[in-house]
């Protein structure tokens, strides 16, 4: 074996990074149980310690130590349906983003052409700006959109009333693409302040939507108000640090009085610091309403002098006030608006003080303070406070940011630094000179704070009167920082109103469930897989095994290494990629086999082995990794996370099959071990088959097509039940404490609704799983809230029969459709890519179209047996994202099937097509020796995934049965359709009148090495 000290180096570097990876999994894990056992069931409690713990070093290698907060941020995060929480996706407005634009206007065309658009846009794969144009120039041909675009606002766009129309609606995609990152750059904000652990907040490219993650919330309402809350942006004057100081100092005296009060009656402020973050402040509570917490721990030496010096000291002992060194080295009081800084961990503790009642009233109705939009550095996450000054009649701010004309990120000339141009508009010009003016003149020279949602992003010193309207904003930025405080400043002006299209919620007791569920379907299956193996392949196996294990800490290790979130399909991903990690070991193995029936020694049959299989390998390979590409491009959410699995698990199969079995078996080698690849009895399973699949292909033709009819006849009378990802509405999972009669609740049900809902059993006869098309057109909180009040209405008319709602989802009907679109085009998408890999692999387009038709045969009889068997069986057959994750991991493993036979025909085709011997021989042969690896494959993932179905939990049951069914028909598809079929195209007079020689009469073996 060449390279055989390279590739040991390279599996020790593998083993050693994911097991790096995987050990801030381990540490988290072992925090976060010292919080439990520390809180004893009190969740203040407990997020206080882990908020006390984020910035202690936890991790301790020698050569680097690391924080709890660094640890879990690249621990392997939980997915919704494993830990609970809140998925949502956000469309941003663009029907009001372009009427803003022209100034709202009157016009009837111009108001109908955006209604137009935004009905198309339900079922339309074109984007709204294009559609609007359309609209608009259906409704008035001879209309110009320059007409309501050239205003002044618009002018430094070079907007003007000879724009042409193709001119003005490039300007509408470029302001709506900057909508759109500036909603993304706003959510991201405002999620970081409701501080979730993990979240994950990303860009639906293409279109105008946005996808939010948020593990472990549990106020959905809160969730709501916080996503779809309209941006404010405002200008605010600001305190000199000098002018704030004394108050500080006032606040620090009457929070040591009251400490040391508190102290007396056994009430410590750090108590009541963590009792009012669980209810909120009156500042922005950054990093997740976290409470320091410094109770949390055993009180030794350094936790008394701590304590001892916040309670001297309490308010200065967490904010540093902003103090600097003179010419003669003494300590003086900074200059700006920043009056302090506070670590991360501690801004809830500093937000606890400022809110309660003896502070509040020292407080002066005058001053305003405000956290910073994110801290000073990365590395010490220290956050700053300003105090800005409420002014005028209303006391507000300076200015709103609705007199914002344009904002863009510019270079400063003479400096070259990145810098930020804004542009008022008249109004706004004329104010700001009175303003600039007025702060320029003081001494020292005051900053005018930018505040979008009471989060200052930046609080420039201004310098001189602007007397135009046109501003330059310059500081410590780069240029990523310069296009954020653009798009934070168009806010003002451009609002774009984001509102929840799609909404899922997952209860953290339906999430233990999942991963209970996914831990035990896990075992079983790699504790199934393993058994088989060596039942089958004897030491051969044991070796299987030992790469199997390695496979599944190789993908573990790399997902934590990729920052992945692991989801129960991802799960289940893992345990398919159990049952397939043997498929190129069965390969070489039975390749083996055959060498050693030619009479080859140990060490030639191996190498020959090897060799003779790597080309089935990694076309089989290959095909799958295709479909799992386009599974990750079409997929979102859960499914997303199966296709990174899955792909994953293709690159580790392919090396610890072809490298680490290798490696073993030299070892085995050296130390004169004997190497068996099966038993007595395993050793002739199917060797001598001689079954006749191409004299028989026209019987196995009509039962396919018999079937195929049934199916579509099914597909097109009965149809589907639709999940609500493909249907939209609402759907509710119920959990009562006893068992319910099923109709009973949907007669309830549908009598509170007024129309007709689906209940169906959802795991046990207590749960339930209720869809509404109820409200189906109705996104907004009211109509959520109305849908909410009726289902319980309805659910409640059981009586004496307790229940909870433990997750639901939403989905409106443009995100319905497009799901549907997706899940259509990601299926032919497949085929044609798969057709085309093997047209290009292969050279024949025969090999192309059998394959295109086996795929198809087995996609319309999976699709069948949902239609047919929807509300006969015992579990959920919805055609949902999951459904069409399993049509297409069945396309892959047929085709890693067919391709495997197309191999070996190709291969017998090189040998002895010089010998003039029938086509339909060679296919036959070719069938029959790839038998017994097409049927041991096939067992194993049909092992794995009957595990899936039993143990795997209700959630994918009809995942995992969708895959099941389909591999069964994947597998009868590439023996008894996809090389007959290719015969017969190919076609050379012989195989419908000849008889088939046998296999094992001599005409044909397999090439020597």
């Amino acid at each position: 074996m060449q390279g055989k000290g390279l590739i040991n180096f390279f599996v020790i570097l593998i083993s050693i990074a994911c097991l790096y990876s995987l050990s801030f999994t381990f540490v988290t894990h072992k925090v976060e149980r010292d919080a439990v056992a520390y809180a004893k069931g009190d969740p203040v409690k407990e997020r206080a310690y882990l908020d006390s713990m984020a910035t202690v070093d936890v991790y301790n290698l020698g050569f680097a130590k690391f924080s709890y907060q660094y640890c879990k941020e690249r621990e392997l995060a939980l997915g919704l349906d494993l830990k609970g929480g809140m998925n949502v996706t956000m469309e941003i407005s663009l029907k009001e983003l372009i009427s803003n634009l022209a100034d709202n206007p009157k016009d009837e065309h111009f108001k109908k052409a955006l209604d137009n658009a935004e009905a198309r846009s339900k079922d339309s794969q074109k984007d709204f700006v294009s559609l609007f144009g359309e609209e608009f120039k259906k409704l008035n041909p001879t209309g110009r959109l320059a007409t309501f675009f050239a205003n002044k606002d618009n002018a430094v766009n070079n907007i003007t009333s000879n724009s042409s129309d193709g001119d003005i609606l490039a300007f509408l995609q470029k302001e709506s693409g900057s909508a759109i990152d500036r909603s993304f750059n706003i959510l991201r904000t405002r999620i970081d302040k409701f501080g979730v652990t993990s979240p994950n907040i990303q860009r639906q490219q293409g279109t105008n939507r946005i996808l939010i993650e948020l593990p472990g919330v549990s106020d959905e309402d809160r969730v709501r108000k916080l996503l779809q809350g309209s941006a404010k942006l405002e200008f605010w004057e600001t305190y000199d640090n000098s002018e704030i100081f004394p108050l500080l100092e006032n606040i620090n005296r009457t929070l040591a009085s009251t400490l040391k009060t508190d102290t007396k009656s056994n009430t410590s402020t750090a108590d009541t610091a963590v009792k009012d973050t669980a209810t909120g402040g009156r500042l922005a509570s950054l990093g997740g309403n976290k409470a320091a917490g410094s109770d949390s721990t055993k009180k030794d030496s350094s936790t008394v002098a701590l304590e001892q010096a916040r309670n001297q000291n309490p308010l200065f002992a967490v904010l540093s006030p902003n103090v600097g060194q003179g010419a003669q080295g003494q300590q003086m009081l900074g200059q700006g608006p920043v009056i302090g800084y506070v670590l991360q961990k501690d801004t809830a503790r500093v937000n606890a003080y400022f809110n309660s009642a003896e502070i509040k009233a020292i407080i002066p109705g005058n001053v305003k303070l405000l956290w910073s939009v994110k801290p000073v550095s990365k590395e010490t996450k220290m956050f700053q406070l300003f105090a800005v000054k409420p002014t005028g009649l209303n006391a507000g701010p300076v200015l709103t940011g609705n007199v914002i004309a344009d904002a863009r990120a510019d270079v400063d000339q003479r400096t070259n630094n990145p810098q930020v141009e804004m542009v008022m508009n008249s109004e706004g010009a004329r104010e700001w000179r009175k303003i600039s003016a007025a702060a320029a003149a003081t001494n020292p020279k005051k900053a005018i704070a930018i505040v979008l949602d009471n989060t200052v992003y930046s609080a420039p010193t201004v310098q001189d009167e602007i007397p135009n309207g046109v501003s330059s904003i310059t500081g410590n930025f780069t240029f990523e920082d310069t296009q954020d405080l653009a798009n934070v400043l168009k806010a003002g002006r451009l609002p774009a109103p984001a509102k929840i299209v799609e909404e899922a919620i997952v209860g953290p007791t339906l999430g233990q469930a999942a991963i209970d569920a996914g831990i035990n379907s896990s075992v079983i299956g790699l504790v199934v897989v393993l058994i088989f193996m060596i039942f089958y392949y004897n030491r051969a196996g044991l070796v299987a095994n030992i790469a199997v294990i390695f496979n599944v800490f190789f993908i573990m290790g790399i997902l934590a290494s990729l920052g992945a979130v692991l989801t129960l399909p991802g799960i289940a991903g893992i345990v398919l990629t159990m049952g397939t990690a043997v498929d190129a070991n069965v390969l070489i193995y039975e390749r083996i086999r055959e060498e050693y029936a030619l009479g080859k020694g140990v060490r030639q049959a191996i190498s020959d082995g090897y060799k003779h299989a790597m080309p089935s390998i990694l076309d089989s390979q290959i095909t799958t990794f295709l479909v799992g590409l386009i599974l990750y491009i079409f997929g979102t959410g859960p499914i997303l996370g199966f296709a990174t699995t899955l792909l994953i698990g293709i690159i580790t199969s392919l090396f610890t099959a072809i490298f680490i079995t290798r490696i073993i078996f030299e070892w085995m080698i050296k130390k004169d071990m004997k190497i068996t690849v099966s038993y007595p009895w395993s050793d002739h399973t199917m060797k001598n088959a001689d079954f006749g699949f191409i004299k028989n292909r026209k019987k196995f033709y009509a039962i396919s097509i018999a079937l195929t009819i049934i199916s579509l006849i099914s597909v097109f009378t009965k149809g589907f039940s639709l999940g609500v990802d493909f249907s939209g509405g609402r759907t509710y999972t119920v959990k009562y404490e006893k068992a319910v009669n099923l109709e009973e609740v949907r007669e309830h049900v549908d009598g509170t609704f007024g129309v007709t809902s689906e209940v169906k059993t959802f795991g046990g006869d207590n749960q339930l799983r209720v869809t509404t098309p109820y409200l189906i057109d109705q996104t907004d909180d009211a109509a959520d809230k109305q849908v909410l009040d009726k289902l319980n209405e309805g659910l409640s008319k059981v009586q004496n029969n307790p229940f909870q709602i433990v997750s639901s989802q939403k989905v409106g009907p443009t995100i319905a459709n497009d799901i549907k679109i997706s899940a259509i085009y990601s299926v032919i998408f497949s085929i044609i890519v798969i057709a085309l890999y093997i047209l290009i692999r292969f050279r024949k387009w025969q090999y192309s179209v059998s394959a295109a038709i086996s795929l198809a045969h087995d996609a319309i009889i999976l699709l069948g047996i949902f239609s047919l068997f929807d509300g006969i069986l015992p579990f959920s057959l919805d055609l949902d994202q999951h459904f069409i994750a399993a049509v297409l991991t069945v396309l892959a493993y047929s085709i890693n099937d067919t391709v495997v036979v197309f191999d070996r025909i190709r291969e017998y085709l090189r040998e002895h097509r010089a010998k003039n011997e029938p086509l339909s021989h060679v296919v036959n042969t070719a069938i029959n020796k790839t038998l017994s690896r097409t049927i041991i494959t096939s067992l194993t993932v049909i092992f794995v995934l009957a595990v899936l179905f039993v143990f795997g939990g209700e959630v994918i049951r009809g995942f995992s049965f969708a895959i099941l069914i389909g591999i069964i028909f994947g597998t009868y598809s590439s023996i008894f359709l996809a090389a007959p079929i290719f015969a017969d195209l190919q076609g050379d007079g012989k195989t419908s009148t000849k008889e088939i020689p046998s296999a094992e009469k001599g005409n044909l073996k397999p090439a020597k090495a």
